[in-house]
């Protein structure tokens, strides 16, 4: 089961699964259990170079790529889809400075980010809707010197562990009328800023997810991300290539999960006095996983690939998406129909799998708003 990668990923993949298996696979039932955030594992994951991968070695970052980075993601995620979404909504934010920042942001905020002595996220979604980013209503106006922002973001990912976020609101309008948006930088204890609402989901628990509340929160010039009024543009690559490679990588950990934990219990439950491995209906759903896992993989690395060539990615990446979020819902229901009553029992990891692909989908865009970007893509250059 293995992309063709170099030896220095091959090592770089081994030492993955060495964390995970030591760090992630014995604690992802209790964090799920608990929903509890495991920040104390941030600088473990920061010193391993797990979180600053694709971030240049000037800025605290190992210098590697995007390919590297899920590959660290489907390796947490095989065992622990919350812990996944803690870190890559954390590179969120990395990313977005990194692509977008000024050299005194990338300076500032990367190296402590990278070293995970600061955990970071990017708030867009908004209670009137996520997809619908024109109709977000958080604003921003510029008041003697400082930007002082109000609005509530909804559904947020490390909105109540972070010490930093990034936040889309509404700077203005453009020369036909339409809002513009721009991206600020808010750090944690900034007076008018602060956590609301804790969700308390059905899956990828263990990441935290709630409110964040602007009240005439005062945010410096200088925290301001890329230019006035880009701010959309920016948060949906952002989103579109980073944010949905992160989920397909998580989905692909999880459909990893179904053929081994799959093939371990076949192999192991006796029924009429040899392994259920031996039936043929039980290896029809082994071999249904297993196309749903090299599929969803080969989506994955390709799109990531082609992004550390510089190519643009977001078709590749929702089509990513798209597809490993509803193969891993597949996989879940046939794994847990593979062990029938042992399925449904909080001891064995399938029912975790299936409500971390279900609440998947949602993340990133759902499998509507996929079908609508590769749609248009496909329109576009297959005509």
């Amino acid at each position: 089961m293995n992309i063709h990668f170099s030896e220095e990923q091959r090592l770089l993949q081994e030492a993955f699964h060495e964390f995970a298996k030591s760090e992630v696979a014995p604690n992802a039932a209790k964090w799920d259990e608990e929903d509890r955030c495991p920040t104390e594992l941030f600088p473990l994951m920061g010193e391993l170079g797990i979180l600053g991968i694709f971030v240049p070695e000037e800025y605290g970052g190992v210098g590697l790529g995007h390919t590297e980075r899920v590959m660290a993601l489907e390796e947490i995620a095989r065992y622990s889809g919350g812990l996944a979404m803690f870190v890559f909504t954390h590179q969120l934010a990395m990313s977005a400075i990194l692509e977008y920042g000024t050299e005194e942001q990338k300076q500032k905020y990367l190296p402590e980010l990278c070293a995970g002595t600061k955990i970071g996220g990017l708030a867009v979604t908004e209670p009137g809707g996520g997809s619908d980013v024109a109709g977000q209503t958080t604003a921003a106006e510029l008041i003697d010197g400082k930007w002082v922002i109000n609005g509530r973001k909804c559904f947020i990912t490390n909105s109540h562990v972070a010490d930093l976020a990034l936040i889309t609101a509404k700077t203005g309008k453009d020369a036909k009328g339409r809002n513009q948006f721009s991206i600020f930088l808010i750090e944690k204890g900034t007076k008018g800023f602060a956590p609301g609402r804790k969700e308390h989901k059905i899956g990828l628990r263990g990441s935290v997810t709630g409110d964040l509340v602007m009240n005439n929160a005062e945010v410096p010039q200088e925290n301001m991300i890329g230019r006035q009024g880009e701010g959309t543009a920016a948060a949906l690559k952002t989103i579109g290539e980073v944010g949905r490679a992160s989920m397909t990588a998580i989905c692909v950990g999880i459909l990893r999960g179904c053929v081994e934990e799959s093939v371990k219990f076949a192999n192991e439950r006796i029924e009429y006095g040899k392994p259920i491995a031996k039936l043929q209906a039980i290896q029809f759903h082994i071999a249904e996983n297993r196309v749903d896992y090299e599929a969803a993989r080969a989506l994955l690395y390709k799109a990531a690939t082609l992004k550390d060539e510089g190519i643009p990615v977001t078709a590749e990446f929702s089509t990513a998406k798209y597809f490993a979020t509803e193969a891993a819902v597949r996989a879940s229901k046939r794994t847990i129909e593979l062990m029938g009553g042992y399925g449904n029992i909080k001891e064995y990891p399938a029912e975790r799998f299936l409500r971390d692909s279900i609440s998947a989908i949602a993340s990133g865009g759902t499998s509507e708003i996929q079908k609508i970007i590769i749609a248009g893509d496909t329109i576009k250059n297959f005509s």
